[in-house]
């Protein structure tokens, strides 16, 4: 086999599918419970890299995943998006009327909650994950339950999917980053995005100073995220992305920016990702 890569969730996740997009098939899997286990066997190199989901266009950014990322000195070393599809599906031979109960994530069954007025009689019960539904139903043969999960699910567990992207929101797009305890991936020509992390003093305007700075070396800013310094009270972290046509620029911005700062790192060097 050829890399091994961490995954939150089992397979048939969404995760399992940006890993196939990235990666491609000659891939193994090490399927993990939480985002921690995901950080912890990078740290234990049992993995080569993690697949980590870090926003999305309806929820907003995982905050807990921007402060892992940093507190455990990790690299991102690219990035993908993926269109989120919900689907519904359940054993070979069952229907919509045959349909009791509906497992799944609580984003998932949130973001589906309008298909379901029309169902009355169809109880929402929250779980884990929503592949690990999906295997659970062919495993244990349950009747009457439905899982919302990805296509790849059904594929993988020989479901029938029985209605297709029933989420209230058609255009739901979730970025996942690449990340790896090291960061010598891309040579400096083909970067052309990345993300820091740092702290300005309580100075009036010292944001604004930074972001200024930002473009004037032709940075285009694409994301900024706030995080409380959990030890230094009512003092905040600033998490952001940035992209650029010549890396040199990125570089300027870097001597600058690290003086400036109180605190300055750089989490990540990498290709930036087409939107889908």
């Amino acid at each position: 086999m050829g890399l091994k890569i961490a995954i939150q969730g089992i397979k048939g996740s969404n995760h399992h599918q940006v890993a196939k997009n990235y990666f491609g098939d000659d891939v193994q899997y090490v399927e993990c419970r939480s985002f921690d286990n995901l950080v912890d066997q990078l740290l234990l190199k049992t993995v080569d890299t993690g697949v980590m989901a870090i926003e999305n266009s309806i929820a907003g950014s995982i905050i807990p995943n921007y402060a892992l990322v940093y507190s455990k000195n990790l690299h991102i070393i690219g990035e993908q998006y993926l269109n989120i599809h919900h689907h519904l599906m359940v054993l070979k031979g069952q229907t919509m009327e045959d349909i009791k109960e509906v497992h799944s994530h609580p984003m998932a069954l949130l973001q589906c909650k309008e298909f379901f007025r029309d169902y009355s009689h169809i109880k929402l019960v929250e779980d884990i994950d929503t592949a690990e539904t999906a295997k659970r139903i062919q495993e244990n043969q349950l009747v009457g339950i439905a899982a919302i999960a990805p296509k790849v699910a059904a594929e993988l567990y020989d479901l029938d999917i029985i209605q297709s992207n029933i989420q209230t929101i058609k255009e739901n797009s979730t970025r996942f980053i690449i990340v790896k305890t090291q960061n010598k991936v891309w040579p400096k020509e083909e970067i052309n995005k990345a993300s820091i992390r740092f702290l300005t003093d309580h100075k009036r305007g010292s944001l604004a100073t930074v972001l200024n700075v930002m473009s004037d070396c032709n940075l285009n800013l694409t994301k900024i995220q706030s995080l409380p310094v959990i030890e230094m009270p009512w003092k905040y972290s600033f998490f952001v992305d940035v992209t650029f046509e010549e890396y040199q620029h990125f570089e300027k911005a870097k001597s600058l920016l690290g003086i400036m700062t109180e605190e300055f790192k750089v989490l990540g060097e990498y290709k930036k990702a087409k939107r889908i």
